[in-house]
């Protein structure tokens, strides 16, 4: 038995995986993008970041407990979640996806990396942490971005027992032992002003995942608030398309800066030789 959601959207799909019915959305075209989203957030949180997104087939999907999708009446874990994921990919034909992932997202995202790494392109984590050792937030502050996330949040609160399904399933799994298995070119993207996962959380994936690299912005949690979401997706879009790597840095009002808070006025060049993607035939 599942607890039943809202309607779905005439420009969704919806799929039965394990039976329990997840809705989802492809849109764009070009190399495509899975993305995750965060805690209680749906779909239509990326909105804004999938909008700024250039020349990429989108696809998300509400996670089990949220928005469009059914409510399992058992836990799912992290393993479960990121294996939900590799089902959706399924459904639209994709074998192999950048993917990015925000706050509870990323840390799907991380499990996805290592239980398909077959199916990760390039990985992109925002505002996430590890799970078990993570450096808390303020509980305060997460309180508000699980049930207050901005004030042009359109979305309803999520099911009660969807929300507690998501915090039990990142409360009992850690990625600190897995991360070195992590082979995709990671970019790890963080809000210095973070007080819901702080910043240590990102320095710590940068620094466990053998390729990857971070960048710190002038910015909070909520990596999805439109003017934030702009920032971000500039940067993911660089960094999905560029073969050389990205130094840790910061972005800044001002431009880009080295650690050490010199401004480094780089030229970031779009570079437009991409890694080769894989499609399932229809």
């Amino acid at each position: 038995m599942t607890h039943s959601p809202a309607t779905v959207d005439s420009d969704t799909f919806v799929v039965s995986i394990s039976g329990l019915r997840i809705a989802g959305r492809t849109t764009g075209s070009g190399d495509p993008v899975l993305l995750l989203n965060g805690m209680s957030r749906p779909m239509g949180s990326w909105a804004s970041f999938a909008g700024a997104l250039r020349d990429r087939t989108v696809i998300a999907f509400d996670a089990p407990g949220v928005g469009a999708s059914e409510t399992p009446v058992v836990p799912y874990s992290m393993p479960m979640l990121s294996d939900v994921a590799a089902r959706v990919l399924d459904t639209v034909g994709i074998e192999k996806a950048d993917v990015v992932g925000y706050s509870h997202g990323g840390a799907v995202a991380q499990q996805f990396a290592v239980g398909h790494p077959t199916r990760v392109n390039r990985l992109v984590l925002l505002a996430t942490a590890c799970g078990i050792g993570a450096v808390p937030g303020r509980p305060s502050d997460v309180t508000q971005i699980l049930l207050t996330p901005n004030r042009g949040t359109r979305w309803p609160r999520p099911h009660p027992l969807g929300l507690l399904w998501q915090i039990l399933a990142i409360s009992t799994w850690s990625s600190i032992p897995v991360l070195g298995c992590i082979d995709a070119p990671t970019l790890v993207v963080c809000g210095e002003h973070d007080r819901a996962v702080p910043p240590a959380n990102s320095r710590l994936l940068a620094a466990r995942i053998p390729d990857a690299r971070l960048i710190t912005i002038q910015d909070g949690h909520d990596l999805q608030k439109p003017r934030s979401a702009a920032i971000a997706a500039q940067l993911v879009d660089q960094f999905l398309d560029s073969e050389t790597p990205t130094p840790n840095t910061k972005y800044t009002r001002s431009g880009w800066q080295d650690p050490d808070g010199t401004n480094a006025r780089r030229k970031r060049a779009v570079i437009r030789t991409r890694r080769p993607y894989s499609s399932r035939p229809a």
